[in-house]
């Protein structure tokens, strides 16, 4: 056994609706791990005197010990386009996106943008991920081999794409549908990795494509689905001219049965009260990506909207469109827009959508997201004074809470003191 002593956080269910019963907190607690698992998270005068002989006690006091962050919404191929200058989605795509990924059908490029993705994930704190690759195969093996030597749980998929994109990117409605299948035979399962069926978005999908994605979803049980929802209005209004039949764009997605349990979708900004209901009957869920939102121009998420209509909502850092892999400084830019907005994001929710509200949001509620006994054991150490500018905030901070709004407004991956996967160290500032 090794227990991790510090001030401990973690949630049972939301903040926005079950308040101060929504999460625990220690101030001088105990973490269990055991063989990679969580045992216990109490207090350390209930245990200390009880411990094993052979345990070893790692001493954090003074530091915070949370779940490690879950981004639902990330692109990894597009790693090395990150702060690429002034334009909007549908541009940032031609001029930007496209050219890069199309490098991605060479396995060994493919294999040095995963590692090098990965780390920097674990270096600020995020320890799960849903993850888009490429148009290519070879782009999922590299991602799903990198994290399965980490011991990470990774959702991703091959992006779906058969029309209004470069030839070069473009597969077909069979092709794609073959190949995802192919790629989830092989690692759907394995380990702690999960595959989502990853159509880009609506307009780069015929009706056909779209649908056997739903048929795949069907034939696989347990097998997630990703996509892009409602993130720009030139976007949304291309959706109206491709699918004339459609009463909205998240209706086009509903037609062919992809809205379900397990479903994720990015930015869901100029949405009305039925696409939110549908959302909250289906069970899909919604991906915020505040830093993406803003570079890219495209509004900004009504928060309250989606608690209104009991719509599931997680935090996605959106690289490369977002500016930063950091889940603090997304929380950062998730304050601001729901402030534009004349909304509220509290720290207790803002930590409860990047870490819990994360793992509801896949459905993968019964295995990460918080200290339950027998999860497995990810967890970051968060340093509040990691800055001199953070240690002087500090200085006059009172309790957990105001903690925690220090660290998401001041705090990046300095803030990240170590980094947690199953129980082993992965990354240590």
């Amino acid at each position: 056994m090794t227990v991790f002593r510090g001030k401990i956080l973690h949630f049972v269910d939301d903040p926005a609706i079950a308040g101060e019963r929504a999460y625990v907190y220690l101030d001088d607690g105990a973490l269990l791990v055991r063989q990679g698992k969580i045992e216990q998270a109490v207090a350390w005068a209930s245990i200390k005197d009880d411990l094993p002989g052979d345990a070893v006690t790692v001493d954090r006091r003074g530091r915070l010990i949370t779940p490690g962050f879950i981004d639902t919404h990330i692109h990894y191929p597009q790693s090395d386009i990150i702060a690429s200058y002034g334009e909007q989605l549908l541009e940032w795509l031609e001029r930007y996106t496209f050219p890069t990924e199309q490098r991605f059908g060479d396995p060994a490029h493919a294999s040095e943008v995963a590692g090098f993705f990965l780390d920097e994930l674990l270096r600020n704190g995020t320890t799960s991920a849903m993850v888009f690759a490429s148009v290519h195969p070879s782009s999922v093996d590299a991602i799903f081999e990198a994290a399965r030597t980490r011991g990470m749980c990774l959702i991703a998929g091959k992006v779906l794409m058969d029309r209004n994109c470069p030839e070069f990117l473009r597969d077909t409605a069979d092709s794609g549908c073959a190949q995802s299948a192919e790629l989830i035979a092989r690692w759907h399962g394995r380990d702690r990795l999960l595959y989502a069926v990853t159509p880009r978005f609506a307009p780069t999908s015929t009706e056909r494509q779209l649908e056997l994605a739903g048929k795949l979803l069907e034939e696989n049980p347990g097998v997630l689905m990703q996509s892009h929802l409602a993130e720009n209005l030139d976007e949304v209004r291309w959706v109206s001219e491709l699918f004339t039949w459609s009463r909205s764009y998240l209706d086009v997605y509903d037609h062919f049965g992809l809205l379900r349990e397990g479903a994720v979708y990015a930015h869901c900004i100029h949405l009305d009260a039925l696409d939110r209901r549908r959302m909250s009957e289906t069970g899909a869920a919604m991906a915020f990506c505040a830093t993406s939102n803003l570079f890219l121009g495209s509004g900004l998420f009504d928060l309250d909207a989606a608690l209104e209509h009991g719509v599931k909502v997680s935090i996605g850092t959106d690289v490369g469109g977002g500016t930063s892999f950091s889940m603090l400084r997304t929380l950062a830019e998730s304050y601001k827009v729901a402030q534009l907005a004349r909304q509220r994001l509290s720290p207790l929710r803002a930590f409860y959508l990047a870490t819990l509200g994360g793992a509801r949001a896949l459905g993968l509620e019964d295995r990460l997201g918080n200290f339950a006994p027998g999860k497995p054991a990810d967890f970051i150490v968060l340093d509040a004074s990691a800055t001199p500018l953070m240690a002087r905030r500090m200085q006059s901070a009172s309790g957990v809470v105001e903690e925690l709004f220090v660290l998401m407004m001041l705090g990046d991956d300095r803030a990240v003191a170590e980094t947690y996967v199953g129980g082993k160290q992965l990354h240590e500032r």
